[in-house]
């Protein structure tokens, strides 16, 4: 029987891991998935590279060498992620090739504390995508409203980027409206227009957010809800005369990314978001674990209408059981944005104490 990764991936979604650490490319981990799960990308943050720093000795020999170098704690990050961002983007360059770089990418994240400063976000986008050296490394650039003009300039300048931490349609229209003014642009400045982007929906967290706060009918189902609204907006972007208009000279379109799509109730399916979102033309970045589960599931019932489905009857029973969605979504993208804070800062903490501990030891 076939694998309902493969069978989501025949469907026309791009399956791509959440997740990044030394072991899963030394152990060949992530070539197996490659070839056995259909997974065609990567995503990764600095949650996830504080875990895997934090509780792995995969790093300590590079981390050692980096102090005697003389390096800081964000250069000595940087390094680290670069090395294995690189060494994944070279496992996925086959696929880039095949797809003609639609897929096979692998996702770098500016430092969170750069969240508020357009021209900060913009300088590091450039320097760290020049750096790797890959065409096939989308930089993360948050939707904020300081991350917009950045995500814009970054396109103009040739970065491809994956705009994160976006959670409603309305943020999701502003990321696209950045986008399609970059490559605008460069085709009015007579640069070729073909620069990639991926939007990432953060789908999980909406759930979690107003767990245990609405009638037990409406649990687990306003992530879904939002992302069905956010899609039927995505289809219908993708067939303004602006959006055919860089199609025609060679622009390729930015596609949805959902993200933030593993279960966190115990309750719910493990498999929930993956199954409610599938969607052709899309990217699901999915934990290490969701993905397994996946493997393992069977068939999968339908695709997502393009039309939203029942995403405002549903919205409509989330606004009278007393949930403001626009309020929510701005604290969310807000919190989202300190929560990669306190993981960077955490990060940036556990290299300083393993660089004390490694120099003690040598």
């Amino acid at each position: 029987m076939m694998k309902a990764t493969q069978l989501l991936h025949n469907l026309g979604q791009s399956l791509w891991l959440d997740n990044i650490t030394r072991d899963l490319l030394t152990s060949g981990t992530l070539q197996r998935y490659i070839d056995e799960l259909s997974v065609t990308g990567l995503t990764s943050n600095p949650t996830i590279f504080d875990h895997a720093i934090k509780n792995s000795t995969a790093y300590d020999a590079a981390i050692r060498r980096k102090i005697k170098e003389g390096k800081s704690e964000e250069e000595l990050f940087f390094e680290l992620a670069l090395e294995d961002l690189t060494r994944a983007a070279d496992l996925f360059r086959p696929i880039y090739d095949r797809t003609n770089g639609v897929d096979g990418w692998v996702s770098l994240e500016v430092s969170p504390l750069l969240v508020h400063d357009t021209a900060g976000t913009l300088a590091a986008a450039k320097s760290l995508h020049g750096r790797a050296g890959r065409p096939n490394l989308l930089i993360k650039i948050p939707g904020t409203k300081e991350g917009l003009p950045a995500i814009e300039e970054a396109i103009f300048a040739g970065v491809p980027v994956n705009v994160t931490l976006l959670f409603s349609r309305e943020q999701y229209l502003a990321a696209a409206e950045a986008f399609l003014r970059g490559i605008e642009r460069r085709i009015d400045a007579g640069r070729d227009p073909e620069v990639a982007s991926v939007a990432s929906l953060f789908v999980s967290r909406w759930d979690t957010a107003v767990a245990g706060k609405v009638p037990a009918p409406l649990s687990n189902r306003l992530g879904i809800a939002i992302a069905k609204r956010t899609y039927k907006a995505v289809r219908s972007q993708l067939d303004l005369p602006r959006w055919l208009r860089i199609y025609n000279v060679g622009a390729r379109p930015q596609r949805l990314l959902w993200a933030s799509t593993g279960t966190k109730d115990p309750q719910a399916s493990d498999v929930l978001y993956i199954k409610a979102l599938a969607a052709p033309f899309t990217v699901n970045t999915m934990p290490e674990g969701t993905l397994k589960a996946l493997a393992d599931h069977g068939e999968f019932n339908e695709i997502m209408s393009a039309d939203g489905g029942d995403s405002e009857a549903t919205l409509d029973q989330f606004a009278k059981a007393g949930i403001d969605v626009d309020g929510l979504a701005a604290r969310l993208q807000d919190e989202g944005a300190k929560s990669f804070v306190n993981s960077w800062n955490d990060l940036m903490r556990v290299i300083t104490f393993k660089s004390a501990a490694l120099a003690k030891a040598s």
